[in-house]
């Protein structure tokens, strides 16, 4: 009894306040993250309770993660059948999925196949017959391979259907009916759902045990009263938008936020190559360590300290006149939290948040549940920087000649305008003293994700995209324009030419805000109507 007391001990480690499995558990630190989010903390008990679980959450808060670790947590590795079963309704969510699924169960090597349409049906069948235990598929695509005979769900012990309202939006009712009933019955269901309609509700009588329902409570989400902006960035130019900030802001102090604590260690390292005052503060570093950064941030003998979430938490520090947001948090509740670290005490402060393409629509959630609204900032061009730099340089030497005491130089001076003139001689004293090297200048970023849009048949400085809506679903041209400046964040009166047709529309939106609005928009729901939006084909 004791021995396997020890044993189970040794197979287990704690997630925050979780007990899950140890490799498991490794794989998470492995991919940085420190605790469980508020969703994950909620659901992951009552899934591994062996509990049905109704779960409100958007994405972006986690959730692939909530059910994820306990599929892991439950998985019989030895066994090479189908032991779960994720239902998403997109192909994109499906590879997303398995992709997570994967990584967290890494050191399981557990074994995953994502299904859908698109994707040679033949080479999933050679998979599905080598044996997976973990399947993700869209609802089509699934039900093709039940009515083939090519997946047996007979020893599924747990379903999830993810992102439920989509599936339903999309008309899949059906469908999911069909694999449903070809589970187990005394299967353990897990459903996710942004929004709890009565269709969600209908499905989780029908096919749920006593399901506990699990709500993420953010109505008294408030925000410090404090400037609140944002910069856009490519996904592979965050680093060089982070350091261009740097370079055109006065900042005091500033906490920046990563997600993740290799993020935290890659931030450092990068900042402390550019000359920059940067330390470290995430879970893996001894106390002591941990200690000592703080005593340095509080003297304010360190300019940027990188944190994560967990590390930065109850830290009140005076002086910090910015916080700067890396990665967007998954959560609201860590927002807020975050940029509370400025404008103490009835100080000025400044809340940056760094956006990429794909974030746009977990920006546009947290402006919602937060009642705030972030300014879109652009980021200072090179000339604009320079400017900057040569006025800096200038009050400098003003200071300087204000001071006096320059006696002992003149002679140096002297002797060097016999050779060269005053002007050559002044400005080579300007290079030795700040030590200017122009190798070390900021890159260049690279092209907007926007120019990857490609030629959509819009007027110069506008990109045309289509929309799947039209005059069938009776949506006429202010509606739309109202719509998409409201979801999107913009001014209507920035949104350019609109066409619409029966079934579908074409907009033109100015090039620097297409990401932001094809982002968010696509697959909102528009008159009763789920609607996809992409860069429209260029004319002919």
């Amino acid at each position: 009894m004791e021995k396997d007391k020890m044993e189970k001990d040794k197979s287990t480690a704690q997630f925050g306040d979780l007990v899950i499995n140890r490799r498991v558990h490794q794989a998470l630190v492995d991919m940085g993250f420190e605790e469980p989010t508020p969703i994950q903390a909620k659901a992951i008990p009552l899934i591994m309770a062996g509990k049905d679980v109704l779960g409100q959450a958007q994405t972006g808060t986690g959730k692939t993660a909530a059910f994820s670790i306990p599929i892991l947590n439950n998985l019989q590795s030895k066994k090479m059948q189908v032991q779960s079963l994720v239902i998403t309704p997109t192909r994109e969510l499906a590879i997303q999925v398995a992709e997570e699924i994967s990584k967290i169960g890494r050191l399981l090597r557990v074994k995953t196949l994502p299904v859908y349409g698109g994707q040679s049906i033949d080479r999933q069948i050679r998979t599905l017959q080598r044996g997976v235990q973990v399947v993700i598929g869209t609802p089509g695509r699934l039900l093709d391979h039940l009515r083939r005979g090519t997946l047996k769900l007979k020893n599924v012990q747990m379903v999830v259907l993810d992102e439920a309202d989509e599936m339903l939006d999309m008309g899949f009712i059906d469908d999911i009916t069909s694999i449903l009933e070809a589970t187990p019955s005394d299967r353990q269901t897990l459903m996710f759902s942004a929004t709890m309609l009565e269709d969600i509700k209908k499905l989780s009588r029908r096919y749920m045990h006593n399901p506990e329902s699990i709500t993420l409570s953010r109505q008294n989400l408030t925000v410090p009263k404090i400037e609140q902006v944002y910069y856009e960035a490519g996904d592979k130019d965050k680093m060089e938008v982070l350091c261009r900030l740097l370079d055109s802001i006065d900042i005091k102090q500033a906490i920046i936020f990563c997600r993740t604590k290799r993020g935290v260690d890659q931030v450092v390292v990068r900042l402390k190559a550019r000359g920059f005052s940067a330390e470290g503060l995430h879970g893996d570093m001894t106390q002591y360590l941990r200690n000592v950064v703080m005593r340095k941030f509080k003297k304010q003998g360190l300019e940027l300290l990188v944190a994560t979430d967990v590390a930065a938490r109850g830290l009140d520090v005076e002086h910090i006149s910015h916080v700067i947001n890396f990665d967007i948090p998954q959560d609201p509740e860590f927002y807020v939290h975050r940029i509370g670290r400025t404008g103490r005490a009835g100080r000025e402060g400044m809340a940056i948040t760094i956006i990429t393409p794909k974030d746009y629509r977990q920006l546009r959630t947290i402006e919602k549940l937060t009642r705030s609204k972030l300014k879109r900032m652009k980021l200072p061009t090179m000339a604009e920087l320079g400017e900057q730099w040569r006025g800096g340089v200038t009050e400098r030497l003003r200071q300087v000649l204000a001071d006096g005491d320059l006696v002992e130089y003149h002679a140096i001076v002297e002797t060097m305008a016999k050779e060269h003139s005053a002007m050559d001689v002044a400005a080579a004293a300007l290079k030795l003293a700040l030590d200017l090297d122009k190798t070390a200048e900021p890159l260049g970023l690279s092209s907007s994700s926007n120019s990857e849009l490609g030629q959509t048949g819009a007027k110069t400085g506008m990109v045309r995209l289509f929309f799947t809506i039209g005059r069938q679903e009776k949506i006429t041209p202010p509606e739309l324009v109202k719509i998409i400046a409201a979801e999107a964040g913009v001014e209507g009166n920035l949104i350019g030419d609109i066409s619409i047709y029966d079934k579908f529309s074409f907009v033109e939106v100015p090039t620097d805000l297409a990401s932001c609005i094809l982002n968010t928009m696509n697959k909102q729901v528009i008159k009763g109507r789920r609607v996809a939006v992409q860069p429209a084909r260029g004319r002919r």
